[in-house]
């Protein structure tokens, strides 16, 4: 308790915690509101004297994503960190505070014609957040995740340094790029409190084109659409766990351009297809409570998709994501932490020997200290080292990463 009046000297609003600001299902002793990169530094280099441990949080809606940790000394929250700083419409760039909420941003930049390109899996995500976790969409097949879209950050270490990367320009091959080396670090190296991403043009028009496919036509369908020359801004796949598989292209371009586009697209599906220009079709994660839910994330090379997810549909689990680039998430109905594990380790055999991987994205913190979150991980030693070199104290939401990084 006694950091936070040390933070009310330092002019930072902070107040100990609440139910509602549990980590991991622990208490948190304080947590702390700055609303600048200043605040934050001054938050941090104060933490660092008393080697306090820090988890950040934005609006807290991954935060069970990852490892479950240690019970954190403060929970260093950047809600109040929500300002668009900067957009330049002409160059297509956008500098935004971590904290701000993405759908927020997207509502301003779209006044302008305009774009960030990732999606919005949990609903309430903050832009850092989504930096944070590198969680993508489905226009990733089309725009890349944050770590291609970001082109500068603002970040401040577990001592309270400053540091910068990057620019405002989207081609920069000054210096080291430190943005791309923190998207998906889950905080663990450093705080983001100020991104930079390049954006894109709102489509004058999208219309999605789906279609239900029997199970054993859906690897010669998804071989058809990824191989075709439509061009879309994704190829989704959703197959509930007592349904069929549906298929969804979203078409993205021209008013002129998109009729043309949806026959040649009817035509590769070659079966009854539905057009439909309600772009909330059901992308987001697979589960209605991410917080407390358990969500997998499998990937695999583009030809195994249709195999993977009639495996983990067989073993079932309700498979939804992007077809066109190899990432699906997963929900089990599995109810016992036995036919989790089991369930678990069968999908990591099975997606190893397709170039990929089965992770356990978010369960409730007791499944987390029982399993193993990632799975077999290459380069472990060289992330240590990182970790090392950027948090030497471990002081930065420890054990969340990677080997309990």
């Amino acid at each position: 308790m006694e950091l936070i009046p040390a933070l009310h000297d330092l002019g930072i609003d902070a107040r100990p915690g609440e139910p509602d600001d549990l980590v991991d299902d622990h208490e948190v002793p304080c947590v702390a509101f700055p609303v600048s990169t200043d605040q934050v530094s001054a938050v941090l280099r104060e933490a660092n004297s008393r080697r306090a441990t820090v988890v950040v949080r934005g609006h807290g809606t991954k935060l069970a994503f990852g490892g479950a940790g240690p019970a954190p000394d403060l929970l260093l929250d950047l809600s109040r960190c929500d300002r668009l700083l900067e957009h330049a419409p002409g160059d297509l760039i956008a500098r935004v505070e971590a904290g701000m909420p993405l759908a927020s941003l997207q509502e301003v930049l779209h006044a302008s014609g305009q774009r960030l390109g990732i999606d919005e899996p949990v609903p309430g995500s903050t832009v850092g957040g989504v930096v944070a976790t590198n969680l993508s969409g489905p226009r990733r097949l089309h725009t890349g995740t944050a770590r291609d879209l970001l082109i500068g950050v603002t970040v401040v270490l577990a001592d309270g340094t400053v540091a910068h990367s990057g620019g405002k320009v989207v081609k920069n091959v000054a210096g080291y790029d430190l943005g791309k080396l923190l998207v998906g670090s889950l905080g663990t190296l450093a705080v983001i409190t100020e991104a930079t991403f390049r954006l894109h043009p709102v489509p004058a028009r999208a219309q999605w084109v789906s279609a239900s496919a029997q199970p054993d036509a859906l690897e010669p369908l998804l071989a058809r659409l990824c191989h075709s020359q439509l061009a879309p801004s994704a190829l989704e796949i959703d197959w509930p766990r007592d349904g069929v598989p549906t298929v969804a292209m979203l078409l993205e371009g021209s008013a002129d351009g998109i009729p043309a586009r949806i026959a040649a697209a009817q035509a590769e599906f070659a079966m009854p297809t539905t057009v439909d220009d309600d772009l909330d079709w059901p992308w987001q994660l697979p589960t209605r409570d991410v917080a407390r839910g358990i969500c997998l994330k499998l990937t695999c090379r583009l030809g195994a998709v249709a195999g993977i997810a009639s495996a983990a549909h067989d073993l079932g689990l309700h498979v939804r994501g992007a077809a066109g680039t190899g990432v699906l998430y997963a929900v089990p109905g599995w109810t016992t932490p036995e036919s989790l594990e089991s369930g678990l380790r069968t999908l990591r055999d099975l997606t190893r020997q397709q170039g990929g991987s089965a992770v356990l994205l978010t369960a409730p913190a007791l499944v987390r200290r029982r399993l193993d979150v990632w799975g077999p991980v290459n380069g472990l030693a060289v992330m240590r080292r990182l970790k090392a070199e950027f948090d030497p104290g471990q002081l930065l939401s420890p054990g969340r990463f990677v080997g309990g990084i």
